[in-house]
């Protein structure tokens, strides 16, 4: 989640002069669920209200279109929507083609997907005031729009560091 309060992140300003970021505190934040390509550098990524089981499922969907042919493995963290008990329906009828794979508690270091959400925040997010969730929003739709452009740049920045 991208969340609506602002953070400094390491930055330089004058001695004695600390930079500040506003804030309203709303708490709100743009949800958003994504994968990479690590073969091709494809980023796709889906905004939502909610992130739940039912979103994720339809996200699942989602891919399948996206990726008509082929098998795909999903890296996950073990959150409780990745395990929900609606989504074993859906994964049954793809066995063999759609796979997600759990990495351990607490190693988000292993998911590709973690490095592209901590490159958003520190190109878009960090230390700038957004005065409302739409323009986080924007921010953020433009920052996936750009990389998406940029395959070459999402591989040698995320993919091959693994």
């Amino acid at each position: 989640m991208i969340r609506d309060y602002q953070a400094i992140s390491k930055t330089w300003f004058p001695v004695g002069r600390q930079r500040i970021i506003p804030t309203y505190g709303k708490h709100h934040g743009a949800k958003l669920i994504g994968i990479l390509n690590y073969e091709t550098g494809e980023v796709y990524v889906e905004e939502h209200d909610k992130y739940n089981a039912e979103t994720f499922l339809v996200f699942l969907q989602h891919v399948i279109t996206l990726y008509p042919k082929g098998k795909i493995v999903i890296i996950l963290d073990n959150a409780k929507i990745h395990h929900a008990k609606l989504l074993d329906d859906f994964l049954q009828r793809h066995k063999g083609r759609l796979t997600l794979m759990f990495l351990p508690p607490y190693s988000p270091d292993c998911n590709m997907i973690e490095e592209l959400w901590g490159w958003l925040k520190a190109s878009v997010i960090n230390n700038d005031f957004f005065s409302s969730l739409d323009e986080i929003k924007l921010a953020v739709r433009d920052f996936i729009q750009w990389v998406s452009q940029y395959p070459d740049i999402v591989i040698d920045r995320l993919c091959l560091q693994f």
